[in-house]
């Protein structure tokens, strides 16, 4: 395989247009939870992942902001990192980030040319084309390994954790940040099921960081964990974070209280969900600094905490009316959106955009979100996978005599430009408007508010 895996082949990918469209149709060939495709890339490759330090992260909610959070404070520490993450808001390299910047365009279609005739190989075999995502994968691998030598690779899984694309890396450290029903048609459909996928990422001696909080999935880490051999970091038992309110300047302040010390933090990421993946991060952090010798300073420790953003949760968008994009798109995700926008947000009505796709579970979102929604605004995304607007509005119906508010006005809006428009004409000035939903609405609505006619959303 020598020939194949060097740049021997004529590069059939021209432009960067042409490698994205190359990746993105592999989508038909789905989610196939399994290892054996990405394997046999790396092993046509030379095994590249073995050169790098990953920090894994899996989670039902805020794997991404984790990410951005462990990003931001060990570049402020001074070292360089690779982020590998995914949905991307507004483009398809921004998956594949080198000290917060995106891959080069050039770059990734280099690297697709070298990975083209690697796919094609194993498409003849039984094993099948490789996917989307494991080709993604196998880009970022190489442009981390051979390309930007990061000295550490801030690594999302993609789906669940043991089966999952990613979980061909065996990390410095690996995340956990929570638990809960999302993707339970592949991941199933209990949190001891759900948990047992997400564990998959506990590698033998390496040490785990955890915020999941409810006791069957606990017990379930735990098992991994121990028969790992492998140090558990629990939130509440090792590690905890205290909330001390939020200052005049609008950041939150917490304590964390670690097994190695007490530190206080401020965050500028609103939502106490984010003190949770900040106290994550910071125990993530501090296995790095105690036992592999990371240098992360306090100062600058504190300041990439304050310095950390992540786009499209609880994001407000500059200008008038007042709109707040957060991709909530679960039950746990709208029970916290529930939570935080009374607690950061004044306001007399509350005006909610909304759309979602079809393999989700959404009785349960609704439940968290009627309360607090006046007028509720119904669409549908631009993706395959949407969920019809009528399906929603039937849902929200049968909940509204035990949850909703009053006097709550449901619209429906096929189209998502239609319907923010009209959530822009209905918000007044001491409304507040809000979009939620799926990540592919909140990009496409962001790159619409921000006017960013360039925008690629996507998985």
């Amino acid at each position: 395989m020598e020939e194949i895996s060097g740049a021997s082949a004529a590069a059939p990918l021209h432009t960067y247009t042409e490698a994205v469209n190359w990746i993105n149709g592999l989508i038909p060939f789905g989610v196939r939870p399994g290892l054996d495709r990405i394997e046999k890339l790396m092993e046509y490759l030379g095994h590249p992942h073995r050169r790098l330090k990953f920090i894994h992260v899996a989670g039902t909610n805020g794997k991404g902001s984790t990410c951005a959070f462990l990003t931001s404070v060990l570049r402020q520490c001074g070292y360089s990192v690779g982020t590998f993450t995914s949905p991307y808001i507004t483009k398809f390299t921004n998956r594949f980030q080198y000290n917060g910047e995106d891959i080069p365009e050039e770059t990734l279609t280099r690297l697709a040319n070298r990975l083209y005739p690697l796919v094609e190989e194993i498409a003849a075999t039984e094993l099948g084309s490789p996917t989307m995502f494991e080709v993604s994968t196998a880009l970022a691998i190489l442009y981390y390994a051979e390309v930007c030598y990061p000295d550490v690779v801030v690594w999302e899984t993609g789906l669940g954790g043991r089966m999952d694309v990613t979980n061909i890396v065996t990390p410095i450290v690996s995340i956990i940040t929570n638990v809960g029903y999302d993707h339970t048609d592949v991941l199933g459909d209990t949190l001891e099921q759900i948990a047992f996928e997400k564990a998959g990422i506990i590698k033998p001696g390496v040490p785990a960081v955890s915020c999941v909080s409810q006791p069957e999935a606990v017990a379930v880490l735990k098992e991994k964990a121990a028969s790992c051999k492998s140090t558990l970091y629990l939130a509440g038992e090792q590690f905890a974070c205290r909330s001390e309110g939020v200052q005049e300047d609008g950041l939150q302040s917490f304590i964390f209280d670690g097994p190695f010390r007490s530190i206080d933090l401020s965050i500028a990421m609103k939502g106490e969900h984010q003190i949770a993946n900040a106290a994550g991060a910071m125990m993530a952090l501090e296995v790095l600094r105690q036992y592999m010798a990371f240098i992360l300073e306090d100062e600058d420790l504190k300041a990439g905490f304050r310095k950390t953003f992540w786009a499209g949760r609880l994001e407000e968008i500059p200008g008038s009316p007042r709109i707040v994009l957060d991709g909530a798109h679960n039950p746990e995700g709208a029970q916290v959106l529930a939570a935080s926008l009374p607690k950061f947000y004044k306001y007399r009505k509350l005006n909610l955009l909304m759309g979602m796709l079809s393999n989700k579970h959404h009785e349960s979102y609704f439940k968290h979100i009627l309360p607090i929604v006046d007028t509720l605004i119904l669409t549908e995304p631009d993706f395959r996978k949407k969920m019809d607007a009528e399906h929603l509005q039937s849902i929200a119906e049968s909940l509204r005599e035990n949850y909703a508010k009053e006097h709550l006005e449901i619209l429906v809006e096929h189209d998502w430009d239609q319907a923010l428009q009209r959530l822009k004409s209905i918000t007044d000035d001491e409304d507040l408007a809000v979009v939620s939903g799926t990540l592919y609405l909140i990009a496409d609505v962001r790159s619409a508010l921000l006017q960013q006619p360039d925008s690629e959303k996507g998985w």
